[in-house]
This record gives structure tokens, C-alpha cells and sequence, in this order.
């Protein structure tokens, strides 16, 4: 989504909802920024830093799984999930690029929440780092934006705010 001139469409404004960042630490020199990346967004949208939390999982797999979690707590009015799955020599990457999108696509339907996918499935190193790179074309800015929009569509549509505190019998998919 690009406007007519230099830059990317300006962010909606993203105050007052809740983001959860879930980041893969494999290939982490790119999840990295794509992490910074998302939360630059979330700032230059007006969330405030208190709104935002992050959790690390191992790999792109373990994405939908922690996705999933946060989505149940009812905290969050959108997740971010950031990882990077690169082509290798074996299907290894079929597998784990297919099991983290389709979980993903899964988690939020099941959940209800939006969950933004900010995944890389690159066949290089370079592409990936193309993709990640310190400028507008960034997936984890792409990712956030796309959080932030959900969210702001999914409110419009009579989804309550998210809860700031988890209650001990408030969290599930059917909490909110």
C-alpha cells in the first residue's frame, strides 16, 4: 500500500488497543527487525508502549501455538506474529512455512482475533533481509499496520475492547 508519492499510506491510529508481538528467535538477526520494525509502527500509530507486549517463541512453528495463547487471554485486540522461515536444501521449509501460516489462519479464526501474519518465506538469505531491511518496505511495519487496521475493523463491528488484566476465570476464546 504505497501513496501516490515517496512513502508508505500513513498508519491508522492505533490508540487504545492492546498488540501482542509473539517473534521467532530462529534466523533472529532478521526477526529482529522486523520486531523493531512492527513496533516503530505501533508508536508512530499512537499505541502506547504499555499496550504492547512481546513474547519469544523458538522457531516460526511455535508461532501459531503462542499466537493462539495470547489470543485466548482476551488482553489483546490484535497479534503480530514475526518470524522468517528460509529454503533450505530438504521440504523442511514446505513444512514449517505451510504449519506457521495455516496455524496462524487457524488461531484467528478459531480465536477471533485478528492476527496479523509478518512470516517471511524466502528462498535466500538476501531476500529475506530485503524483506526486513531498515526502510518502508519492511514486513514487520506491513505486519503492524495490517494488526492495526484489523483491530480498529473488528471494534467498528461491536468487538468489545480488549481487557487490560487477566481475571482469573476471564480468558478463553469465549471470554470476551
Amino acid at each position: 500500500m504505497r501513496s501516490s508519492h515517496d512513502g508508505l499510506v500513513p498508519l491508522k491510529s492505533g490508540a487504545g488497543f492492546r498488540f501482542a508481538i509473539v517473534v521467532s528467535r530462529f534466523n533472529s538477526g532478521i526477526t529482529e527487525s522486523l520486531r523493531a520494525a512492527a513496533r516503530a509502527a505501533l508508536q508512530e500509530a499512537q499505541v502506547k508502549p504499555d499496550d504492547v507486549e512481546e513474547f519469544s517463541v523458538p522457531g516460526a512453528f511455535e508461532l501459531p501455538q503462542a499466537a493462539r495463547c495470547a489470543a485466548e487471554t482476551a488482553r489483546f485486540d490484535a497479534i503480530i506474529a514475526l518470524g522468517c522461515v528460509i529454503r533450505g536444501e530438504t521440504p523442511h521449509f514446505e513444512y514449517v512455512s505451510s504449519a506457521a501460516t495455516n496455524g496462524l489462519m487457524s488461531a484467528a479464526g478459531e480465536t477471533g482475533v485478528p492476527i496479523a501474519l509478518g512470516v517471511l518465506t524466502t528462498d535466500t538469505e538476501a531476500q529475506a533481509l530485503a524483506r526486513a531491511g531498515n526502510d518502508s518496505d519492511n514486513k514487520g511495519r506491513e505486519a503492524a499496520a495490517a494488526a492495526i487496521e484489523m483491530a480498529a475493523l473488528f471494534r467498528t463491528l461491536g468487538r468489545p475492547p480488549a481487557r487490560s488484566s487477566t481475571h482469573p476465570f476471564g480468558f478463553g476464546p469465549g471470554a470476551r
